[in-house]
């Protein structure tokens, strides 16, 4: 059974940095296209960064230079390091993964998904 779990939200001032993680089971993640999106409520979710494989990686535009992906096959785990936060990083963020050669951004591509951590950066 897959099961994801996210972990490493909180409160953070601008400027910033928090890593979130997520712990996979069922499946080995490097085998997978692994991705975070983040959500606040009453928009839709929004594609943060995808990984596949060792070096296959796609960030939104909004979050380029700040944000790391990567990703521990020894732990089954799928890490986020967030710079530089900013107050409009705020939001519940998700990991999620779905099979295929190439990462991606597009939240119906994935099939399973975590329930989530809160990120809160305030000004």
């Amino acid at each position: 059974q897959v099961q994801l779990v996210e972990s490493g939200g909180g409160s953070v001032q601008a400027g910033g940095s928090l890593r979130l993680a997520c712990t996979a089971s069922g499946y080995t993640i490097s085998q997978y296209v692994m991705g975070w999106f983040r959500q606040v409520s009453g928009k839709e979710r929004e594609g943060v960064a995808s990984i596949v494989r060792e070096d296959s990686t796609l960030y939104a535009d909004s979050v380029k230079g700040r944000f790391i992906i990567s990703h521990d096959k020894a732990k089954n785990t799928l890490y986020l390091q967030m710079n530089n936060l900013k107050p409009e990083d705020t939001a519940m963020y998700y990991c999620a993964e779905f099979l295929s050669w190439y990462p991606s951004l597009s939240a119906d591509k994935y099939n399973y998904w975590g329930q989530g951590t809160q990120v809160t950066v305030s000004s």
